[in-house]
């Protein structure tokens, strides 16, 4: 299963994380010193994506500006001799090749999937939500790519969550066929705690084929009036076979304020020129408060 394309549903209002995200879309908001955009973009391209699909609100587009040449801020690093900071910037230019597809109503995470349905064309894609932020050693989109070859189909990435935790989350209803590797035969979302059908959660990395369009055009909207992925891959795990794989690495939310401020921490102690700095204000933040 050849994976060339990518869908990254970028057309949220951000509302769990307002007032910063008023003006500013969520997608740029930054992890240290990378918008979360740009992570996104780093792994679908480290992961063999060669063209990316972004859904966005009408007149939201300034995700996909932060990837165009900045020439002015480019001669004048080139100038000032900073060289180092002038390769970082021009890592940003144009590392995929991008297409737009507008989203003009909030009706939902699976209609938003459906906006890309003629970029996509008649192939199987990935699919990312930005939320998401993955650490991992390879990247979370490779890692369900090559289930997905392996397998012959489409694949849901896993995360086992905290029984308290269990009604903010997609769950499914997973039996087990492989390590970390699980045939998917139903989901519900966000469901209490008490009729969760299992531990695992849906994680904002798919793979999926292009038989979800023409369900995501069938599914009636749900809670909130929206139509909801969840209902249109369930009916899809009806109709083929359907797997889920509890992937490795930490995963962060950056749409949830306290995600956001661990991902800054996280990924702010892999940088070698800042760690020792934010690890000697942590250790005394905490001995404050002790």
């Amino acid at each position: 299963m050849k994976i060339r394309k990518a869908v990254i549903v970028a057309a949220g209002l951000g509302t769990r994380m307002l007032p910063a995200s008023k003006v500013i879309p969520k997608e740029i908001l930054p992890v240290v010193d990378s918008p979360a955009i740009q992570l996104i973009v780093e792994e679908a391209v480290a992961s063999g994506i060669e063209e990316i699909i972004v859904v966005v609100s009408p007149g939201r587009t300034l995700v996909l500006d932060h990837f165009k040449p900045a020439e002015d801020l480019e001669r004048h690093l080139a100038k000032k001799g900073k060289h180092a900071l002038l390769a970082a910037l021009q890592r940003t230019n144009y590392p995929a090749r991008f297409q737009l597809a507008h989203q003009h109503q909030p009706l939902g995470l699976g209609h938003a999937v459906l906006q890309a349905r003629e970029a996509v064309g008649n192939e199987p894609f990935g699919l990312f939500y930005p939320d998401d932020i993955v650490d991992a050693e390879k990247p979370l989109l490779r890692q369900i790519i090559e289930v997905a070859a392996r397998m012959e189909a489409p694949v849901l990435s896993l995360m086992r969550v905290a029984r308290a935790d269990l009604s903010k989350y997609g769950i499914v209803e997973a039996t087990k066929v492989g390590e970390r590797l699980y045939h998917l035969t139903g989901m519900i979302e966000k469901p209490p705690p008490e009729k969760a059908p299992s531990e695992f959660a849906i994680i904002g990395r798919h793979v999926l084929v292009p038989e979800i369009f023409d369900l995501l055009t069938s599914t009636r909207p749900g809670a909130g009036g929206e139509i909801q992925l969840t209902d249109a891959l369930l009916e899809l795990s009806r109709r083929r076979k359907l797997y889920g794989y509890e992937f490795e690495g930490v995963r962060y939310d950056l749409g949830d304020p306290a995600g956001f401020v661990m991902a800054q921490v996280g990924f702010a102690l892999k940088r070698p020129e800042i760690a020792d700095t934010l690890r000697a204000y942590l250790e005394s933040v905490v001995s404050q408060r002790q």
